[in-house]
């Protein structure tokens, strides 16, 4: 699915219109910030003045955002993702489109975490994950974290780390960068990680 100019032009508008509101700002305090008058950015988002480019990078600035993401393009027929199924280690992952190299994973974790330090992992990147139901128990270097139902944690994955369960199975939602879902495959692999390596 394509867009027209047209319906650009409208998308970018309402774009600067819902992140204005987002931050709690005025037309008058966006206006201010991004060094135009308060009738030319109302203007620009009721689409009673066209968009020109050098105002488009400056209200970019002023938002908190880039120009590519202003004027991001969409295909409304390509929203929805399946997951890739594992089920031989019980975990579905899905690709970030927007983010090319991202994964979010859903994991059943039923093992305990290592007790020997050896089998904990460290690779370059960020981990963030939550647990959906159950007890996680995640190693980090020397210290054991518990994270519960409902809790999130964020960890650099430079830090030898593993996770398990405690007191029975739980469920857990991860959010893997480019370089931490490289450092769970092992060379010449491209198996899943296993519940001590998530």
């Amino acid at each position: 699915m394509t867009q027209t100019d047209g319906d650009l032009d409208g998308l970018v508008r309402k774009r600067i219109r819902a992140l204005r509101v987002a931050q709690g700002w005025s037309l008058e305090e966006l206006a201010s910030r991004a060094h135009l008058s308060q009738s030319t950015l109302s203007r620009i988002e009721n689409g009673q003045r066209r968009l020109a480019l050098d105002q488009l990078v400056t209200l970019a600035r002023a938002l908190d955002t880039s120009l590519d993401q202003l004027v991001e393009t969409t295909a409304d027929d390509n929203v929805v993702i399946g997951p890739m199924i594992d089920a031989a280690h019980g975990v579905m992952r899905w690709s970030m489109k927007g983010e090319p190299g991202m994964s979010v994973v859903r994991k059943r974790v039923t093992e305990p975490p290592p007790d020997n330090p050896a089998r904990m992992r460290a690779h370059p990147g960020r981990e963030w994950l939550v647990v959906l139901s159950g007890t996680a128990i995640l190693m980090l270097g020397h210290k054991r974290f518990r994270v519960e139902t409902n809790q999130a944690a964020e960890f650099p994955t430079m830090l030898p780390h593993a996770i398990g369960a405690e007191a029975g199975p739980c469920e857990i939602l991860g959010i893997f960068d480019r370089d931490a879902q490289r450092g769970h495959r092992p060379e010449g692999g491209d198996r899943e990680a296993t519940a001590t390596e998530m």
